[in-house]
């Protein structure tokens, strides 16, 4: 019966949807008080009944309802119970209610945080929101329904993937939801703005809150992702410009160019064309993200494999509301008019045209990233064969955008809105030397403890300028900083800790394939790897092998770990979990692959998979430390709007 209240349940969220979309536009043409604030208690209606509907699914899978046609397909009575939980959106259907789920909280904490803003703009923007909402509730009413019933009741589950069955699955995809929908509110405000006839500095800074938080959660959900796979995925690297991971990338792209686009905005009154279309585009690369991870025109590790109905849907879905927005936008080419002149004035050498050269990086890498991603699709349904884009075209595009990207964040720190201040700027060019010499010196430093390295000059280039923003933006007057220059120093910090990470395990890292048998060794980057042997295993849902390591350096003991390789019963898989020493400075990496036994005689014999990652732990802590940034800034905007109100 549970089920059915869930069904109900999403049958009145759809219902509140409707009247939020209508009812709103109805009070503003009628100038109607009383309808014009029905769109605060639609919204609060909506996401308490969408919260209802999604409570019983996670019920459902909580008690092992296998009358769920979803339920069984994603579950196991052997499952733990947290993996239970959040296999509630880890198949297709669960993921879309999750994501109308997400869309239902932000909905709510705009209709509460609006209240002191324009009425009309606010309604106006809920509306939408509604609109927005009643489109993917009619998608997972017709095409993506997770509460069907199947008879007869089976008496097992087909278990979650075991790729999924990790902690990533429990954060991961919540935190990019979060991120992707949290656009939707920008989406709506600018097309309220639109609607309105203005789109001003006031909007603006009313849109930027929105904007830092979604862009947090959308980092912090690709930064999970990275370390996720890099982990469980047993390669040893972290990105793979996977068509999902690309999905994550350009809407993250597209956030980053509208936050520093809003802050022209809103100080200077201008790049109005900008933040629109950046806005308007962040949402709808998150739904075309949407499309590419379950419409299965890609072939990627992430993506759900579904039918070409749910696809089609999606697609025309994702048109409607990129061709609309943008159709309108085309139409209201009169709110240059609404600028004041003097407010388009900059000179050559200001904060102005850095922020202009970086909202034309970020368009430029987005459009790589896009054209990267669909151009093998569009190849193959043009009959020309099969072609693939990999991480060649990727970085061949990205190190030039990045060595300009790092150049134009410390130029930043000496310049002013109209002007750069000159003697600053010499002293920052001061502190390149130090910064080539420490890069230098990292780079001696790995190459000396493994001798097969070599030294990649593009790898040097990248490393001195991370390294050069790193120590220009710690090198300020801590006195003089507030709360929101403290945001900015902790994101730029954390490009700079990220991209030096991403150099050093990328260009540096070692690895070597081997076969070992028992009380066998291997040497790796300065460390001796000893196999001492393997033992049987029992878990939850699955049988291993688990492996024995001892890590020495110098005859002193290092570290012990313990690589798997487990079969999982009701899926037929098999799956290496990798054993990892976690470092400040390094990891050390092994994948246990195939057992040898039969074909060499020798008891306990694998081939294994040894890694050594300089830095590589550098690229989880800076992406933190770019959420924690954005984090910053949010609440740096809350006490200056205090304080202005007192």
């Amino acid at each position: 019966m549970l089920p059915e209240l869930g069904f109900i349940a999403l049958l009145i969220a759809t219902l509140s949807c409707v009247f939020l979309a209508v009812i709103p536009h109805i009070g503003i043409a009628k100038n109607t008080e009383n309808l014009i604030r029905t769109s605060w208690h639609l919204s609060y209606c909506f996401t308490l009944f969408t919260s209802l509907s999604i409570g019983m699914l996670a019920y459902s899978f909580a008690v092992d309802d296998f009358s769920l046609d979803y339920v069984a397909a994603h579950s196991n009575s052997q499952l733990p119970m947290f993996f239970k939980i959040a296999a509630t959106w880890g198949g297709h259907e669960g993921s879309m209610l999750f994501w109308l789920f997400s869309l239902s909280v932000w909905v709510s904490l705009f209709a509460y945080f609006s209240r002191k803003i324009n009425p009309i703009i606010a309604a106006r923007t809920l509306a939408i929101l509604g609109l927005i909402c009643l489109g993917f509730c009619l998608f997972i009413l017709y095409f993506s329904n997770p509460f069907i019933r199947q008879f007869p009741v089976p008496p097992e589950g087909r278990d979650l993937n075991p790729m999924l069955q990790d902690i990533g699955l429990i954060f991961h995809p919540p935190l990019l939801y979060l991120g992707y929908v949290g656009f939707a509110v920008n989406f709506a405000l600018t097309i309220s703005a639109l609607l309105t006839g203005q789109f001003n500095a006031l909007i603006a800074r009313w849109m930027r809150p929105w904007v830092l938080v979604s862009w947090l959660f959308l980092t912090l959900g690709i930064v999970l992702g990275a370390w996720w796979a890099y982990y469980e995925l047993g390669w040893g690297g972290w990105w793979f410009w996977d068509p999902v991971e690309n999905a994550s990338l350009m809407p993250w792209l597209l956030g980053l160019g509208l936050l520093h686009s809003l802050i022209a905005t809103e100080q200077r009154g201008i790049f109005s064309y900008w933040s629109i279309l950046l806005s308007l585009l962040a949402f709808a690369f998150s739904l075309l993200g949407t499309f590419i991870v379950r419409s299965g025109v890609l072939t990627s590790v992430h993506a759900f494999a579904v039918d070409g109905e749910r696809g089609t849907a999606l697609l025309a879905l994702f048109f409607l509301l990129t061709v609309g927005s943008l159709t309108l936008f085309a139409f209201k080419t009169n709110l240059q008019a609404n600028l004041p002149k003097s407010a388009v004035k900059f000179s050559l050498f200001s904060k102005d045209v850095l922020i202009l050269t970086a909202n034309i990086l970020w368009a430029v890498a987005t459009v790589s990233v896009f054209l990267g991603t669909f151009y093998p699709m569009f190849f193959t349904a043009m009959g020309w064969g099969s072609i693939s884009v990999g991480a060649p075209y990727f970085n061949s595009i990205f190190v030039p955008l990045i060595v300009l990207m790092l150049v134009a964040m410390v130029w930043v720190l000496a310049t002013k809105w109209q002007n750069t201040n000159r003697t600053l700027w010499q002293k920052y060019l001061a502190l390149l030397l130090p910064a080539i010499l420490i890069a230098y010196g990292l780079i001696d430093d790995t190459m000396g403890q493994e001798p097969t390295l070599k030294f990649h000059w593009i790898a040097f280039l990248l490393l001195s300028l991370a390294i050069w923003l790193l120590i220009a933006t710690l090198w300020q007057n801590w006195m003089a900083i507030n709360r929101r220059k403290l945001g900015m120093i902790f994101a730029h910090c954390g490009v700079a800790i990220t991209v030096i990470g991403a150099v050093m395990s990328s260009y540096f890292g070692s690895e070597i394939g081997v076969r070992l048998a028992p009380n066998q060794h291997q040497s790796l980057n300065g460390y001796d790897v000893h196999y001492l042997g393997f033992s049987n295993e029992i878990g939850a849902n699955y049988t291993s092998e688990k492996a024995h390591f001892e890590i020495t350096k110098n005859g002193q003991k290092y570290t012990a770990l313990f690589p798997e390789r487990r079969y999982y019963d009701v899926r037929t898989m098999n799956m290496s979990e990798v054993g990892i020493n976690w470092g400040l400075f390094g990891d050390i990496y092994i994948v246990m692959g195939d057992k040898l036994t039969k074909e060499s005689g020798i008891p306990g014999e694998f081939t294994f998979r040894l890694h050594y990652k300089p830095f590589v732990g550098w690229l989880w802590f800076g992406g933190i430390l770019m959420a924690i940034g954005a984090m910053l800034a949010v609440l740096g905007r809350k006490n200056k709007n205090e304080k202005e109100r007192n």
